[in-house]
């Protein structure tokens, strides 16, 4: 078995495999496509430009909560803006840090090892506000805009440095307003869960942090009992009637480092004005977006689509910590920790057909905490398993007793019920959606392979035979249904998974494991997975029979594509168990709703999918693209996405399917990049109704078979315009000999179609997102 790998080796696969997606150029050269007016400002005929205009965030009220407003970030430093809460003349700009948190394992990772919140500004204008007029410019990731009152005007451009981690805001105030100020508010170092849990027995607070000046530069230093601090600084510089704040927060345990962190940081930023400090943020944020394209005719839900490519970049980066359910932004929320039984899972699906490996956190994360992954586990099974709780701080310690507020990892057939086991085979899985994506064996090698042996292992622990001659699982929990069922499907459809994978994984690294034969036996006795009339059940004996927002029990189908439509033995099942959940209304929440879009995709029912997305957008989406579940929770909106992805191209099982699942409105399409399994890039568009063209570019040279949705015969080309052999393997469905870095153009037989890269015609017309004037 390979050592464990460094941070520099995972980071650094992630990062290639994203760099080398985003500076391959297209075979085509693009040429002009439509404008917007919203697009003039962008340069003429760049289709990227064209839709992320088209996509900006608008408000012409003013937003009061922070559902409701702008946000900024860069995966560390996050902020989100809205009315002072109380007082309709101020405006708050929240300062959160995704890194900054306590550092007490003894009260659990939602008390002890929570994050924290820091504090906010108040912009404090001299007149009363009477109206504002703001721009959230995805392209360049900067909130510009004006603030209107009754003694004069504000304008105001804000950002979130890419890579300083420094908030900039610069004011250019009227006569009437040229004395508006700012003010710093600390926020109480205690995790926001006080506001909804009882504080732990033996709790103590943090000292409340003192703010000093340092020639200028004011910094409040939080100190924390554990150990370290968190500081946060700033500084205000004038410039030609043009006021900019520079705003940074650093944290350093068990240290007390982060003060000269902070003003070392503000001095380098402060010295540059504004406009020195955009044109680097800006350039990293356009040669992000263009790693990949999608325009479809829906425009609100191509606009959200863009939001949401946006929203994960302010959000997660490969060298940042793994997204807590509510990104680097924190408000009063239960859940100030990062959760593993579906949230982060959710959180970076979309990371992959968007092309944007450069945002997996995830892989580096399980890779340079591996040692911690053991030790989440009772004493007795240490030596050779692992697991995640459902909760853990940045560093993936779990805090505690579940009676201090946090989650251990569950102990099959323990009475009463604990947290779930499966959750850190489910989290390698989309390691494992990493490796297939980039075909990256590195991967495959350090992390999935290593940890998905320890996690299968200590299920193996608890496996024993029935009297029926199969293997069966003690009682565990299926997230967060309530009840500990015996063969419960969560555990029973990860186990089968992994099995699977580890087998595949020995295979390709040509390791003789010895416990390969294990694995076999699984495979071969495994329980099946208990059914009732009305589809999965939880488990063995308990039925799925309320209404629940998670799809545990339905994880083979999706996102493991265990189970599947393909198979016509199984459709009734999927079917039914669809259905079946879907139908209980109550606890129902937004990612019940894109996993049932998902789901319906791979039965290649788009109009489905899309009544899904739609019910999701009309009970949960907030007019700012962010979602709730009694505090903030990003994974929902962001696996939306995901859904989208899963309509137009799906590639599991070893076949690349373009547009599987597209609602007959979506009559224009074009994708552009999108990475499938296999590592290949795929473009293609649909015109009138039907698939136009469909091109694959190899980065590995994997085996390509494609289910290409072109009606009649066909013909397959390379980027040069010369014919390409191919073998048919089933109806629709061709398979391409391709080398690494080679190129297919798949077109109906005759057909030479424009390959220019270029937004579709929009439907019905709709309303931006943000708070717009009507």
């Amino acid at each position: 078995m390979s050592s464990a790998p460094t941070r520099r080796t995972v980071v650094g696969t992630a990062m290639a495999a994203g760099a080398a997606a985003g500076l391959a150029g297209p075979a085509t050269a693009y040429a002009d496509g439509p404008q917007t007016p919203a697009a003039a400002a962008h340069p003429a005929g760049d289709p990227w430009a064209t839709v992320l205009a088209d996509a900006d965030m608008v408000w012409q009220k003013m937003p009061q909560t922070w559902y409701e407003g702008p946000f900024l970030g860069n995966a560390l430093l996050g902020s989100g803006i809205y009315a002072e809460p109380g007082d309709g003349h101020a405006v708050r700009f929240n300062v959160q840090h995704s890194e900054v948190q306590d550092h007490r394992p003894e009260f659990g990772s939602l008390f002890g090892l929570a994050r924290l919140p820091i504090g906010y500004f108040t912009l404090e204008p001299v007149g009363a506000i009477t109206a504002v007029d703001w721009r959230l410019r995805l392209r360049d990731a900067e909130l510009t805009g004006t603030i209107t009152t009754d003694k004069g005007t504000l304008s105001l451009r804000a950002l979130v440095h890419n890579s300083r981690s420094v908030m900039a805001v610069e004011v250019t105030p009227s006569a009437g307003e040229a004395a508006f100020r700012w003010v710093f508010h600390p926020a109480e170092a205690i995790s926001p869960r006080v506001d909804f849990k009882p504080v732990p027995d033996g709790y103590t607070g943090n000292p409340p942090a003192v703010v000093e000046d340092h020639h200028g530069v004011q910094a409040a230093v939080q100190p924390l009992l554990a150990g370290g601090q968190h500081v946060t600084a700033w500084r205000e510089r004038t410039r030609a009637g043009r006021r900019t704040l520079y705003v940074t927060v650093a944290h350093s345990h068990p240290r007390r480092t982060a003060r000269d962190r902070a003003l070392k940081d503000i001095g380098s930023a402060s010295a540059l004005p504004y406009d020195a400090l955009a044109p680097t943020h800006r350039a990293w944020w356009h040669a992000y977006y263009r790693k990949s394209f999608l325009s479809l005719p829906d425009a609100r839900l191509q606009r959200f689509y863009w939001i949401q490519l946006y929203k994960v970049a302010a959000a997660a980066r490969a060298d940042a910590p793994v997204m807590a359910t509510s990104g680097p932004w924190l408000e009063s929320t239960p859940w100030p920790a990062t959760w593993w039984n579906l949230n982060v899972q959710l959180e970076y699906w979309l990371i992959h057909g968007s092309n944007h490996l450069e945002l997996d956190a995830v892989t580096r994360a399980l890779g340079e905490f591996r040692d911690n992954l053991s030790n989440q586990l009772d004493a007795p099974y240490r030596k050779d398993s692992a697991g995640i709780p459902r909760t853990t701080d940045i560093h993936l310690i779990n805090g505690g007793a579940v009676a201090n507020g946090g989650f251990a990892v569950g102990i099959p057939g323990q009475d009463p019920p604990t947290p779930e086991v499966g959750n850190l085979t489910w989290a390698l899985h989309n390691v494992w959606l990493t490796y297939r994506h980039t075909m990256d064996e590195s991967v495959l090698r350090e992390v999935v392979y290593p940890l998905l042996r320890k996690a299968i292992a200590y299920y193996l622990h608890f496996l024993t035979p029935g009297s029926d001659g199969k293997l069966h699982l003690p009682a565990t929990f299926s997230p967060e249904y309530g009840v500990n069922a015996p063969d419960c499907n969560y555990d029973l459809m990860l186990l089968r998974w992994g099995c699977a994978t580890l087998l595949d994984s020995a295979r390709i690294l040509g390791v003789k494991d010895p416990s390969a034969p294990r694995w076999r036996e699984v495979l071969a006795k495994l329980t099946p997975y208990p059914v009732d009339e009305n589809g999965f059940m939880i488990g063995a004996g308990v039925p799925f029979a309320k209404s629940h927002r998670h799809y545990s029990h339905m994880l083979a189908v999706y996102p493991l594509y265990e189970v599947t439509w393909e198979d016509p033995a199984k459709r009734e099942l999927i079917e039914t168990s669809l259905n079946h959940w879907v139908g209980f209304e109550g606890a129902l929440q937004g990612y019940t709703f894109t996993g049932a879009a998902s789901m319906s995709a791979q039965m290649g029912r788009g109009e489905d999918a899309l009544k899904y997305l739609g019910e999701l957008m009309r009970r949960f989406i907030q007019p700012n693209t962010m979602y709730k579940e009694s505090g903030p929770v990003i994974e929902t909106p962001l696996s939306a996405a995901q859904s989208l992805h899963d309509m137009v191209c799906q590639s599991w099982g070893g076949v690349i399917r373009v547009f599987p699942a597209l609602p007959a409105a979506w009559d224009e399409l074009m994708v552009h990049d999108f990475r499938t399994q296999g590592a290949f890039l795929l473009s293609a568009a649909r015109e009138g109704g039907r698939t136009r063209w469909v091109r694959l570019r190899s980065e590995a040279g994997a085996p390509c078979v494609v289910r290409h949705s072109l009606d009649g015969p066909i013909e397959v080309r390379d980027g040069r315009g010369r014919r390409l052999p191919y073998e048919t393997v089933g109806a629709g469905t061709i398979r391409i000999a391709l080398t690494r870095g080679q190129e297919a153009i798949i077109t109906a037989r005759g057909d030479r179609p424009d390959l220019t890269v270029r937004p579709v015609e929009a439907g019905e017309p709709a309303p931006p997102w943000g708070l717009p004037a009507s």
